[in-house]
């Protein structure tokens, strides 16, 4: 993961659901693009967070043993409302089902408490390993900062 979106995790039920928060601050700095003089938070960037808050979903239920998770495929995504810097996007994703090698997850973001963003997600975990026994440690080195950024993240609330 080369950027967090997740600010903090505001409850997770391991194998059903999480809530996640994103808060959007103009000093971000792709907004300034995105569209000038009416800056929005990119619809890309709701997805991604969805992804990402499924995705902590999945290491928390699995207890961390899968060092990449992914998105494989997004379904029957629909975008609702802007979210505007300053206001926060609410995430909450359910936990449809659980393989070895997919999870499948009903997800949705508020603002305000009016939709903005919703959908079904289907991602893949994997370990490297798998594919190539010498990346073993890269796999240890993943898990051991996906569990460190979990530690800031969740607060055991």
């Amino acid at each position: 993961m080369r950027f967090c979106l997740v600010d903090r995790v505001a409850g997770i039920v391991a194998g059903e659901s999480i809530q996640t928060l994103k808060h959007v601050s103009l000093a971000e700095e792709y907004l300034q693009d995105h569209f000038p003089g009416f800056a929005v938070f990119p619809g890309v960037m709701m997805v991604e967070c969805m992804v990402q808050s499924c995705a902590w979903l999945s290491r928390f239920t699995d207890d961390f043993r899968f060092s990449t998770i992914l998105l494989k495929q997004a379904r029957a995504v629909k975008f609702n409302n802007f979210l505007k810097p300053g206001e926060t996007l609410q995430v909450s994703a359910t936990l449809k089902s659980n393989g070895e090698s997919e999870a499948e997850f009903m997800v949705s973001g508020t603002v305000n408490g009016q939709s903005a963003v919703s959908g079904r997600l289907l991602l893949s975990k994997q370990n490297l390993c798998d594919m190539n026994p010498q990346l073993k440690d890269n796999d240890d080195r993943l898990t051991a900062a996906m569990r460190d950024l979990w530690a800031q993240l969740y607060k055991g609330c």
